[in-house]
């Protein structure tokens, strides 16, 4: 069963390199035995599932369909084993997972009235993963700006770095920081010039220049994770810098 946070063992230590990294949570998640794989799984519906949805909506379904239309397709995916039989030697994961997915609208969504929730017991649990959030998250979505195929690039971005936040705040969380990481967050996005130290070092009661070194090390740490986030979808280390521009090209409308 999937939950909304994964279980940490799915993911890189902290000295991990990225050799041991690239696709290993892809491959992982074919192997349907394995306890790491369900946790390697639950990582990718964490972040591929809203992207998915979103993809569904903008091609038409509705947001009942879509949603069930989703889990199905994962589940299928798991079943099928079809992580197992990707080429990791070429390409993207996010990009193999939107062929998947669209091969899977053409040839296996046949049925018009598919079971429904309430039947057999899913491969994955939706959870958190309801519709309602879903679809309000669609909503504020622009209504005609984006492609299908655009909308599902700009959703694997935000997804991304929403996980990468969720893994900051479960850190300091952990230290005993988790003020810290409140009064801090704004400076993760914000320019370099726009930072407000003196207001970050009010507010945790340090001096300015303690403040400037915990907001750097947030924001290199932040970078850090980013990277190690990415690298678990591609092929090689190398393709790493080039899947990084592509992510905040999808972040800027690119």
């Amino acid at each position: 069963m999937v939950s909304k946070h994964p279980d940490s063992s799915a993911r890189p230590t902290h000295g991990a390199v990225f050799a041991t990294t690239h696709w290993s949570v892809v491959l992982a998640a074919g192997q349907a035995d394995s306890t790491s794989a369900q946790g390697a799984l639950a990582h990718l519906c964490q972040i591929y599932w809203y992207p998915l949805y979103a993809y569904a909506r903008r091609c038409g379904h509705s947001p009942h369909d879509a949603q069930d239309l989703t889990q199905e397709f994962f589940a299928r995916l798991l079943e099928g084993n079809w992580v197992a039989k990707a080429d990791q030697q070429r390409g993207r994961f996010r990009s193999f997972l939107l062929t998947a997915m669209k091969r899977f609208m053409i040839n296996e969504w046949k049925k018009e009235h598919v079971q429904r929730r309430g039947g057999n017991q899913p491969v994955l649990s939706l959870n958190a993963l309801s519709e309602d959030s879903a679809e309000h998250r669609y909503q504020l979505e622009p209504a005609e700006k984006d492609t299908p195929e655009s909308l599902y690039e700009r959703g694997w971005a935000l997804s991304l770095l929403d996980s990468v936040l969720l893994q900051l705040e479960q850190e300091y969380a952990r230290e005993g920081k988790t003020e810290w990481m409140e009064a801090m967050r704004p400076a993760l996005t914000a320019g370099r010039d726009a930072i407000r130290h003196a207001e970050i070092a009010a507010t945790l009661g340090m001096t300015e220049t303690a403040a400037r070194v915990a907001v750097h090390r947030l924001r290199k740490q932040y970078r850090r994770l980013i990277r190690l986030e990415v690298a678990h979808t591609v092929a090689k280390p190398e393709e790493v810098d080039d899947e990084m521009r592509h992510l905040f090209q999808a972040l800027a409308g690119s």
